[in-house]
This record gives C-alpha cells, structure tokens and sequence, in this order.
C-alpha cells in the first residue's frame, strides 16, 4: 500500500468525524498535507500517526471547518468560553504561544471575490502546512468585530523539542552551583539598596549549567516537569521559526512562504506572541507569574525612574536582544553621569571666570569697541558697525570658550575610550550570564533568502550542492546598485546642505538691512538679536526641518535598498541596514555642524577682494569672536529638537493610536475582551524592532563626542535625555506594544565599531574645533609673544590690546579699486573700517598680505593639533592595551562551567553505555549458562 492509500485509509477509520461538513474539511486537509514528506523533509522527526493525532486535535477544536462553512458559528466552530487572561486553548491545556488573525472575507462588504478567494486559498495551505509541521490551531471569533477572527497557536512537546535541536537553542542540564564572588562593595549594600530592585518581587532566577539541546539525549537534560521546560519566550521564538519557514503557494518553481509575507500582502492582519497579563494589575489565575506586571511596576513606572533596570527579567520576558540594548543604554548612562559632573565643571569654571574675560571687556568698552567701526560684511544692502553691538554675544561667548573647554575636550577623548572599553567587559559579562557565548553557531539562514536561493553550486569546502540567491556576476551588480543609490542619497543631502549655505548668505544681507541700525547697545532687539545671530537661529530651524524629512524618507528608501541587496541572515540584514543608515544620518545630522566648525568665516578673503561663492554669494564670515558660538546654538538646537521631537513621537504617537483604536472597536459601555484581542489593539513594534532606538542614542553619542569643545554641557543634556529615554522605551514596550518576538544576541552588533569609529574622529574634530573654531590658539600666542616685546608694547603677559591686534584695517577708497563698484558711498562718511584677520594694513609694502602674527597663529594651530592627537591617542591605546575586553573572573567561570557540562554529559553518557553492557553481558551470561547446563535424557 502506498503512502497516500495509507494516508487514506487511516482518515477514513475516524469515527468522531461523521458530522455534515466535518469529512470535507478532514479530506481537504489531509489532501493538502500528502505532499508533506517530499517538501518538507526537515520534519521527518513526526510520524504519519503523530501528524494525523495532531490533525484530529485541531478539527475536534474547531479549526478543521474554519473555512469550509460559510456560516461561522456552526457548533463546529468555538466560540470563546474561557476566562479573559487565560492564555490556553478552551481545554484550559494548551498554551497559547502565537496568535495570527485575519479578517473574514466573507463577511466583507466587497466586490473584490477572486482576490478574497485567492487570499482565502492562500490561507488554508498555510494553515494545513502549520498542521502538518505540527502545530496545532483553535479558531475564535472576536467579541467586538464579527469580521476578525483569531487563530491560536499551540506548539505541542514534540515539535518543541524537534525545533529546539535544530536551532541549537542552550537548555538548562543542572542547577548551577558555583558560587559567586563576593564583591569589595557588599559592605556598602545599605547605601545601594535604594537603587536596587526588590528581591522580593522580582525574584533572582535561578541559574542552570546549560547545553545545546538533543533529542537523543533528553534525559540528560534538567527536565522537571514539560509544561515548563521550554519558557514561554523560548515556545514563542520556536513557534515563530516554523511560522517564518513554512510555504503557502508555490508557482513557477518560485516558493512563497513566511508569516511576515502573508502579514505584509493582508492576508493576516498580525501575528505576535502573547502578553501575559494586563500592565496595571496581575492575572487572576494563580499560576500565571505576572512578568509583564512587575516589569511595568518595578521598571516602567515613573517612581522607578531612580532604581536600577531588571535586565534578567526584562532578558526572559523580552529576550536577549531587548536586553542587550537597555544594559548598553543603562552603562551609557552611568558613564555619561561622570562626564556629565566634568562638564558642569567646566561650565561653571567659565561662568565665574567671565569677569576676568578682557577680550569681551574689550568688545563691550564703549571707548573700544564702541569706537572700532567694523567693515560692511556684505555687498549693496549692509551698513557699516560698531563692534560693541556684538557684546551680548562675545559675553557668552566667554562660558564656552575658556581653558576649561579644553580640559573638558581631553578629557572627553579619554573618557569615551573608558565607556568602550569597559563596556565590552560588562558584555562578555552578559554573555556569560545569559547563555550567549557560542550564539554565533544558532545563525539561521532568513526566510526571504531560502525563497531566492534558485542557483545550484557546489560547496568547497564539502564538495555538494547547494543552492544560492544569485551568481558572483549578480552578487556585484546588486551590491553595485546598493552602493550608487547609497551614494546618491548622500549627495542628495549635500545638495540641502549647499542650499542651506545659500540662504544662509541671502537671509543675511536681508537681516542686515531690515535689522534697526543704530548702534544704541540698549535697545533690546540690537542687543541680542544681530543679524548674524537671526541668521544662524532661522538656519538652524530650517536645517533641523529638513534633517526630519530627509529621515523620513530615507528609512523607507534604505530597507528596499537592503532588501534587494538580500542578505544572508538576519544579523548580516541589520547590519547592512545599520551602516547604510548610520552613514545617511552622520551626513544629514553633522553636515551643518561641520560647515560652521570648519569651512565658515575660513575662505573669506578681505573686504577690498571677498571671495564669493558659487560666483554669486559673498562666503559667510564670524563674529569677531569666531563661529564657536555659533556652532554653540547648532547643537543645541538640534539635538534639543530631536530629543524632543523623538520622545513626543514615541509618547504620544502610540498613545494616541492606541486610543484611536479602542474608540472605533468600543462603542457604547466598554466591553471585556480576551488577552489575545487585548493585544491585538496594541501597536505593532515593526520589523526593525529597537533599531530606531539604537540609531538614536548612536547619533546623541556622536554629537556627546565629536563637538563636545564647543558645548560642555552636552552630557548632562543626554543624561536627563537618556535617563527620560529608558522609563519610556520601558513604558512604550510594556503598555503600548505588542509583545515582540523574543531573539537572541551577544552583542549590540555593527553599533560597537561604528561608536569606536566616532571615538577616533572625536579626538581630531575636538582638537580642530579648539585650534580652528575658537580663539584660544589666537589669545595664547598673543598673549606669550604679541602682548610683550618684540612684537607689543606692554611690559608684562597681558590680555590687554587683544582684541585691537586680532582686526586689521582696511582702506574705505580701496572699495573702488578692488570692487566692480562701491556701494558703500551712502552708508556713512568712513575712511577705514576694521575686520577680523591678521593683515597687514594699507599703505604697508605688503598690504593686504598676511602678517607675521598670522604665520604664528597656524604653526601654533598644527602644532596643538599634533600634540593634543598624539597624546589623546596614546591614553587610548595605553587604556585599550591595560583594561581586557574579558575580565578574568570572566574567564574562569565560562572554562569552568564548559568543563563541567562537558564532565557531566560525558558521565551520564557513560553511565547509559555502562547500563547497556551491563545488560548485554547479563544476556551473554545466560546464554551461555543455558549451554554449558547439562541436558536431561
């Protein structure tokens, strides 16, 4: 008899399916399932009779004529009957460990049949092919929409255990018993205990010497009672494995398969695992552990915001890449609390210091700068000005631009070399604790890259075929197209960067003549609104409203831009996405902040030959104090905006869709409804899951690092941010959010290098801004070689005169020899002016040309350059070389348990072969007693 005779036969001996339309929907099914063994040969662990069991189970539930009748509540369907937290099947037996829903169409008011046919089809192959993997399925309808349907998934105890071998996922083989070290800190635990989180609520887990788990093997492992050895998170991401691989259409030799497919083309409205209970207040039964309760009571809750994270329990409820993410966000923070404390001091340090700043006394003298007539800084519109209309700005310029801005900014190289290092250690730590170590060997091929694998080659390495996506040829010419799409959306951005530029330099010759021109300091306006303060702010709004809407648009363009690039798995997937949006985002975010830093106010020329831009727009200059304030209020108002706008996008934008929800299922009295349509109303978390997250601490770290000399207190700034960012990534996750999917992970990914990256630029962009943004190199060689003979007039090291050296003179009627024509006839009755270089002044035989203070001033900007790189880069170094990327506690206890699995499989490995002989020699005695005994006559 063959395989679909056996299979017939054995369908046609049930006699609990007699029933009117119960017998189609069981020949339906197992009809779909008969070519079961040929395309799905990874699942010959389960027998015809375990399948046709676990059929029979699904039908019996109700799911069998799901799709059979027409009229949904025949008794054949279950309508639901269990308690509303009850995560378990109306037998009360078997859990819940996924939940997929659609929309019935045949309650859809709609003329679209052949496509509501087709996704009908679609659907039944899937579920059929579900139920012959083995899983089993029980149907409910909604209780506030008639048209939904919810589909529960249970994984039964040998597809677990199957799966689980083939994913090579560590299960527990014997309570570990090593004991911890005790800490030089244990005798300040009174003065931690505050933070700590409540043992007694959240209890420690117990830990377990763990193995990759076998079949042949089971009774190896610590397997105390079934229900329970597999969490609930492990069933969820084993559930989601076979969901992920399993096809429901093949055409044209091209499978089409995965549950985020069906999801994506609205054939499932969603799939997701369930939460385990309500967030503010625990499950009525008894048995159920309330995880995501305490999680929001001890983690979520505003008056947690002080204690410490519960990364175990947010690792076994959310897994271990959710964990991952908030220790590193967790670390970050405690780290940048110390740079954080430096930069207030530094701050402070030019706050009580900014009296004794001579060069802004200087500027705000009326008998200086009130005296000093500054040249025009643009052509036809912009009058003639008195320096001291700048001394609001140069008095705060004062708190940023001080020695202890440079302390700060080594400081800062340094202490970024500190959180990196020492963050590999805590995570090696992790790793250790959450049974990561070896992760790299559980790395599944993604489902989207199985269904392009239509080439045929032969491995290397083992000498057999195996299919691929594409050809070498083609692997190129995609990573070809990636490359040049990258590449022209980063020129595009450059392309809003130079636009920024030009208005820039339109808005300001239109500041300069709209602004009032008096020179009265006390007018409020002119005394704080200049016209290259309204330019700077206005551009940096605008900037910061372009940078939102280039993101926008560019999420989307880069995951179709990874998606054709098809990587192998999902690591490899998040990586590439990762440096393609990182690169697009460093380019958008820190474009502006480089122009201000280092290209504006450096190719200006003099006022009798400027240099013009594009041929047409007159290049930007400083504020006699330079562009460091300037580069000030940028970051500021960028990364103040974008702190803001994200945390009201992750706040309110879930809250309201939530809620937006609920008003269109509800109407009338609020009605109860199951866990599984609870969630259901709950916001999906997306593909990508925290990468958004990532990318947005990532994008604070480099502004935290790479323009930290012109803003010290942009640690404590991301310190309050990131201290708000962790309760509200915990409340969004807990209250807002569909359960994720739980996935494992050893690291934070392409994010480590990336940070190391910024690390390095940080050191050269931090020493650039001091030498070329700010005025310290100018003040310090004028106050150690210009203040005193040769060079000045002053007997001793001053300040004085600083700011009457640093700007040259230029003769008014060279306006009309070194320009096309003079435009400034009308705007006052001058005969110089001043502006900010060091030039020689008119009538010298070198007029016009750099003077000897200017060749000093570079030499001495190269050199401090050199020597601050050079020095930061060798504590680098030093720090990398000294402080182990694993501790050796760490060390010893990842040996140690590896020797003592290993001794423990081997023993109890020996154990069965001693048994076995045992036996066999137990026979062989017998046999040959019965031939040795003598016979009887």
């Amino acid at each position: 008899m063959g395989l679909g005779s056996e299979f017939r036969s054995v369908r046609l001996q049930q006699p609990a399916f007699e029933k009117p339309g119960i017998r189609l929907a069981i020949q339906q099914r197992i009809a779909e399932c008969l070519p079961w063994p040929r395309n799905y040969p990874r699942c010959l662990g389960f027998s015809y009779k375990q399948v046709l069991e676990n059929l029979e189970q699904t039908i019996v539930s109700g799911f069998g004529s799901l799709e059979s009748q027409q009229d949904f509540r025949t008794p054949e369907f279950e309508e639901f009957n269990g308690k509303l937290d009850s995560l378990f099947f109306n037998d009360g037996q078997r859990r819940i460990d996924f939940v997929l829903v659609y929309e019935d169409e045949s309650r859809k008011e709609t003329n679209k049949k052949g496509s509501n046919e087709k996704q009908r089809r679609k659907r039944r192959a899937y579920e059929s092919n579900l139920i012959c993997d083995g899983l089993q399925l029980e149907a409910t309808r909604s209780l506030l929409d008639d048209k939904l349907v919810f589909v529960k998934v249970h994984a039964p105890w040998e597809v677990l255990c199957t799966y689980a071998e083939i994913m090579h996922i560590k299960l527990p083989l014997k309570p570990n018993d090593l004991k911890t070290r005790s800490s030089a800190f244990d005798n300040f635990n009174w003065f931690t205990k505050v933070l700590q989180v409540d043992e007694s609520i959240i209890k420690p887990e117990q830990e377990f010497f763990t193995a990759p788990f076998e079949k042949n093997r089971m009774n190896d492992f610590y397997i105390q009672d079934k229900d329970t050895f597999f969490n609930p998170a492990t069933r969820s991401r084993i559930v989601y494995f076979i969901l992920s691989r399993i096809k429901y259409q093949v055409r044209d030799n091209v499978k089409k398969f995965g549950i985020n497919k069906l999801v994506s083309s609205g054939i499932y409205k969603a799939a997701f695992p369930l939460h385990d209970c309500n967030f503010s207040s625990p499950s009525e039964d008894l048995s159920c552990p309330n995880e995501r309760y305490l999680l929001y009571r001890e983690w979520a809750h505003p008056r947690s915001i002080y204690k410490k994270q519960p990364l175990d329990l947010i690792r076994k409820y959310y897994g271990e890449k959710i964990g991952i993410y908030f220790a590193w966000l967790g670390y970050y923070t405690q780290m940048l609390l110390l740079a954080a404390v430096v930069g207030v001091a530094c701050f402070l340090y030019g706050y009580f210091n900014q009296n004794n700043c001579t060069w802004s006394k200087e500027v705000c003298d009326p008998d200086i700068g009130g005296k000093i007539i500054m040249c025009p800084q643009c052509d036809k519109l912009c009058p003639f000005w008195k320096l001291n209309i700048t001394c609001e700005s140069s008095k705060k310029l004062c708190l940023f631009d001080s020695f202890g801005t440079l302390v700060f900014a080594v400081f800062m190289g340094v202490w970024v070399t500190l959180f990196l290092e020492f963050w590999k250690r805590r995570q090696t730590e992790l790793e250790y604790e959450w049974d990561t170590v070896e992760l790299q060997q559980e790395e599944q091929a993604r489902p989207e890259y199985e269904a392009q694998c239509t080439h045929v080659v032969i491995n290397e390495i083992t000498q057999e075929e195996e299919r691929i996506p594409f050809t070498t040829w083609g692997k190129c010419i995609r990573i070809t197209l990636c490359a040049s799409a990258v590449f022209f959306w980063i020129l595009l951005i450059i392309a809003s960067v130079i636009g920024i530029i030009v208005y820039r330099l339109s808005v300001f010759i239109v500041f300069s003549a709209k602004l009032p021109k008096n020179l009265n300091v006390t007018d409020p306006i002119q005394k704080y609104l200049t016209p290259q303060m309204a330019t700077s702010i206005t551009a940096s709004l605008i900037s910061f409203i372009i940078i939102m809407i280039l993101n926008t648009i560019y999420e989307k363009v880069a995951i179709m831009i990874t998606n054709f690039e098809l990587p192998r798995t999902q690591t490899d997937y998040e990586n590439s996405l990762t440096m393609k949006m990182f690169l697009f985002q460093f380019v958008n975010y820190y474009s502006s902040c480089f122009y201000i830093a280092f290209f504006k106010g450096k190719f200006v020329g003099y006022p009798g030959d400027p240099v013009y831009w594009l041929g047409k727009y007159r290049n930007e200059e400083c504020d006699p104090g330079g562009c460091l304030f300037e580069l000030t209020t940028q970051l500021i108002i960028i990364m103040g905006g974008k702190a803001i706008w994200n945390n009201i996008q992750e706040v309110l934008l879930p809250w309201v869709m939530n809620l937006i929800g609920r008003c269109r299922t509800v109407s009338g009295a609020e009605k109860k409804t199951p866990r599984w349509e609870q969630d259901y109303h709950l916001q999906p978390m997306g593909k990508l899951g925290l990468f958004y997250e990532y990318l947005e601490m990532i994008i604070q770290f480099g502004f935290v690092t790479l323009f930290v000399a012109s803003f010290p207190l942009a640690p404590l700034l991301a310190l309050v941010n990131n201290i708000l960012e962790i309760r509200v990534d915990a409340w969004k996750l807990t209250t807002q959010y569909r359960r994720m999917v739980p996935e494992k992970a050893q690291d934070i990914g392409a994010w480590q290098p990336i940070m190391q990256g910024i690390a390095i630029l940080a050191v050269v962009t931090n020493a650039m801004i001091i030498a070329f943004t700010s005025d310290m190199i100018p003040r310090l060689v004028y106050y150690w070689s210009f203040s005193v003979p040769p060079y000045g007039d002053h007997p001793h090291y001053t300040m004085e005169g600083y700011i009457n050296n640093t700007l040259s003179y230029f003769n008014v009627a060279d306006f009309k020899s070194k320009s096309k024509e003079n435009p400034y006839t009308e705007l006052g009755d001058y005969t110089a002016c001043r502006y900010r270089d060091f030039r020689y002044p008119p009538g010298h035989p070198q007029e016009y040309k750099h003077n000897i203070y200017y060749w000093h001033v570079i030499a001495a900007k190269l050199a401090f350059i050199i020597v601050m790189e050079h020095i930061i880069y060798s504590v680098k170094f030093f720090i990398s070389y000294a402080i182990p990327d694993v501790s050796k506690s760490t060390k010893s206890k990842i040996r140690r348990e590896k020797y003592l699995t290993q001794k423990l499989l081997h023993e109890n490995h020996l154990k069965d072969m001693t048994k076995n002989m045992g036996v066999i020699a137990e026979r062989m005695i017998a046999v040959v007693d019965n031939n040795l005994r003598p016979k009887s006559d």
